[in-house]
């Protein structure tokens, strides 16, 4: 991590080593969501605090225990009371979520469809459909695809949200699909907060080739942006679900991340320079395609 960046750092788990396939994939067209028929009268919308879209990171260079951990996290927190108890002290006491797993360009699967969460019964419902969806780890990883189909996402939710927040995951950078920043900032534009969640749990071991130095410096600099936006670095198995729970709680009262004692990175008000190579996904892929490493 840099010195001197103010940044938030909660134990949590899953990492892993981005892994190649045998050959490169076609490049895969732009994600598209299902959108009303164009005479179709508009439905009323029901009103909620936020609608939130987890994207979550399903690549194959995390093994299925990491896959395990990473699911249990979210199923765990939705039967949280202190989670509940956010989501109920909002000014109108309910949310929307969505949960979006995703690995290369195309690549993406609704676990769970827009489904409005305001009690504990609402919340179990949620931790059962994600506890009983099946794992289906894929190949490649593009953050850019998952943040794009995320954003499609809210023009057909069925709610009225005052906040619209992606919460992304991830264990690797962007190394297929739309470059990441022009993706990022297409989101953004529609007035889309995005969070994320790098996952470094291996960052002490020996480097694989995909694998980028800081990778939470990364997400900072190439990923997140709009009001409030910040990171939760996953670097310990151990603290995985309560590291869920708190991030939660964070997006569902729209706060800045005050955890002490931690350390937390607010989104850049200016990324024209950029500190950290945001094609560095891109520029590995290609050397590892030519055999040069």
């Amino acid at each position: 991590m840099r010195p001197g960046r103010w940044h938030l750092a909660l134990l949590a788990v899953l990492a892993g080593l981005g892994c190649p396939p045998a050959s490169a994939q076609p490049a895969s067209p732009q994600p598209v969501v299902p959108q009303p028929a164009p005479n179709a009268a508009p439905a009323e919308r029901t009103p909620v605090d936020l609608e939130l879209v987890l994207a979550v990171d399903v690549s194959r260079s995390m093994d299925p225990d990491e896959q395990a951990l990473q699911r249990a996290g979210y199923v765990a927190a939705f039967r949280d009371r202190e989670v509940l108890r956010a989501i109920q002290s909002g000014p109108i006491g309910r949310i929307a979520v969505s949960y979006v797993e995703w690995a290369g360009a195309g690549l993406q699967q609704v676990i769970l469809p827009w489904t409005l969460v305001q009690d504990a019964a609402s919340g179990e419902r949620v931790a059962r459909q994600l506890a009983a969806a099946p794992f289906d780890a894929r190949r490649r990883t593009s953050i850019s695809d998952a943040l794009l189909f995320s954003a499609a996402m809210f023009a057909n939710t069925g709610f009225s949200g005052a906040r619209k927040v992606i919460d992304i995951s991830g264990d690797g950078p962007n190394n297929q699909g739309v470059s990441i920043v022009p993706a990022r900032d297409r989101v953004l534009e529609q007035g889309i907060i995005i969070n994320g969640l790098p996952i470094m749990l291996k960052q002490r071991q020996a480097s694989g080739f995909f694998d980028v130095a800081d990778l939470d410096l990364y997400y900072e600099d190439c990923v997140i942006g709009g009001f409030g936006a910040f990171i939760v670095t996953v670097v310990d198995p151990s603290g995985f679900v309560g590291a869920i729970r708190r991030k939660l709680i964070l997006e569902i009262a729209g706060a800045q991340p005050r955890i002490v004692p931690a350390r937390a990175t607010p989104a850049q008000a200016s990324r024209a320079q950029p500190a950290t190579d945001c094609l560095a996904g891109e520029k590995m892929w290609d050397r590892w395609m030519q055999g040069l490493e």
